[in-house]
């Protein structure tokens, strides 16, 4: 389901009140936890009704409750121009779903080489199965790529800044070109969320997030969603029904909850994470920051122009250095969790290579590489314990 356009408000007030009609919430604050398969009907006429319209209201729990639909009406309404919001299990999930709904057999699809790795894999596999060619390009390029779009390109798939190496793209620029070849334009989203980037507002057709990170925020549900612009919403809702996807209530009831904090959890996570990646740019051990939000990053102006703020990611490329070494960095470290995802209150840190994955472009580092996630903890300590890890890197 989707809502009506949003007023004056401003993301942060719209982040506090979206979803929450009182025919949802019933006179308390959170909508309650719907957990529904079956739906039933009291007469004919209202099962008939709601067969003609299975979106006016409950009809089967695969298409939602006012639990999902909260959630659903909330994120569409944090993209000032979007026509609604479907909900996914998981990140990858609403990742597939996007990338099967703008492409089909005999296509070609255009990928930035910067991509989220299963994305990569994805394309590469699931849509190469099914007859999809995917181009990587330069995520440099911006509407450079016009060159490279074929008689039978249906889509542009981009992620900004993209994952693991945080090269920031002209998305405004490519979405308008992917609009004036009649292309699907896909965007990733899930570094900025709508909050920092309104995709949609950009001229993306599709924005996908993993809620997983930010919007959860606590590093306890998995979930994604796609938000779609009016043009392309009744066709990806279908085929995402068909796909069968769906996202648990429970989730999205934590979803919901971390919504409601995300813009004071974005502001500190941003400050924090260019605090100290201006703290480490100038540590022996560090070769590189590569971080957009710092005036040197080659991403900068595009960041700039682009987005209301900073997320919690950045990357510091090491000085050549061995296992033993790196290990001695990051086994020692207080704050510093080690695992995959972002986006939750606490810190993490990932050695990350990105050079076997790109093919379009070369990644160009001889040290070991860490992908950073800056948490809720005090900056300060957080420079303390990053400061001693690459101390030790040194010793």
């Amino acid at each position: 389901m989707s809502g009506d356009e949003p007023g004056g408000d401003a993301p942060a007030t719209r982040l506090v009140h979206a979803g929450r009609r009182p025919e949802w919430t019933h006179g308390v604050v959170n909508p309650p936890v719907y957990r529904a398969s079956t739906c039933l009907f009291e007469t004919l006429d209202a099962y008939e009704a709601a067969s003609r319209n299975p979106d006016a209201g409950l009809y089967y729990g695969r298409r939602g409750t006012p639990t999902q639909w909260a959630l659903a009406e909330a994120l569409t309404e944090m993209e000032p121009g979007a026509a609604g919001t479907h909900l996914f299990p998981s990140g990858v999930a609403a990742i597939a779903a996007a990338l099967m709904a703008a492409t089909s057999s005999g296509g070609h699809l255009l990928m930035a080489d910067n991509v989220y790795e299963p994305t990569r894999v994805m394309a590469k596999s699931v849509l190469a199965r099914t007859g999809v060619e995917t181009e990587f390009y330069d995520p440099a390029l911006g509407d450079g790529i016009a060159p490279l779009i074929r008689a039978n390109t249906q889509a542009i798939y981009m992620e900004s800044p993209g994952s693991l190496t945080f090269e920031v793209q002209d998305v405004p620029a490519v979405a308008a070109l992917a609009r004036e070849r009649g292309l699907v334009s896909i965007l990733d989203n899930t570094w900025a969320t709508p909050l920092l980037f309104p995709a949609i507002g950009h001229g993306v057709d599709l924005s996908v997030q993993s809620l997983t990170k930010y919007v959860v925020g606590h590093s306890d549900a998995l979930m994604g969603s796609v938000t779609a612009a009016p043009d392309a919403w009744q066709h990806f809702r279908s085929t995402a029904l068909r796909l069968g996807q769906t996202a648990a209530p429970d989730d999205c009831a934590l979803a919901l909850r971390g919504l409601r904090t995300l813009a004071v959890r974005m502001e500190r996570h941003g400050k924090t994470a260019l605090a100290l990646a201006e703290a480490l740019a100038t540590h022996p051990a560090v070769e590189r920051v590569i971080c957009p939000g710092l005036a040197d990053d080659p991403g900068h102006a595009l960041w700039t122009r682009d987005f209301s703020g900073y997320a919690s990611l950045f990357a510091i490329a090491l000085k050549p250095g061995d296992r033993e070494a790196l290990a001695a960095c990051v086994d020692g470290l207080r704050h510093f969790g080690m695992g995959f995802s972002f986006g939750g209150y606490e810190s993490l840190v990932l050695p990350i290579n990105p050079r076997p994955l790109r093919t379009a472009t070369r990644w160009k580092t001889d040290g070991p590489m860490l992908r950073i996630h800056c948490g809720l903890e005090d900056a300060g300590d957080l420079i303390a314990d990053m400061t001693a890890g690459l101390d030790r890197y040194l010793a």
